[in-house]
């Protein structure tokens, strides 16, 4: 298994890298912005990590700075209004899928309890 450090570059170098490694978009300045398509946050070109083995044998790769992505320049996109507006759905949909997921579990527990409240509750005679 190949270990991989993060490695520091000057501005040059640094857009060289991203222009020869980046194969599916032009990058023209570090201040160019993407969205990660993975992690849905935005970056610029300065942000991006560049990476080298620490044995030197494999080639230098280029991944999303946010903490715990590993997405490559594949993955990123230009953050136009197209793109941001679909992962603003998304996110909304996942959010409704958790509230409907939570307002289950608590139909759930209310039926729960409501039925054990019902069983230790003693029935009362009736009058007549």
């Amino acid at each position: 298994m190949t270990l991989l450090s993060s490695i520091r570059l000057s501005d040059a170098e640094k857009l060289n890298v991203l222009r020869r490694l980046d194969q599916f978009r032009r990058w023209h300045s570090l201040d160019e912005k993407r969205c990660c398509l993975v992690c849905g946050e935005i970056f610029t070109g300065r942000e991006i990590q560049v990476l080298e083995s620490t044995d030197g044998g494999a080639p230098l790769r280029v991944i999303c700075p946010t903490e715990h992505c590993h997405a490559t320049a594949m993955e990123w996109v230009p953050p136009t209004e197209d793109v941001l507006i679909k992962i603003a759905m998304v996110e909304a949909e996942c959010r409704w899928v958790r509230l409907v997921g939570q307002a289950g579990q608590a139909i759930q527990w209310y039926q729960r309890s409501a039925s054990n409240t019902t069983s230790r509750t003693k029935s009362k005679p009736r009058l007549g």
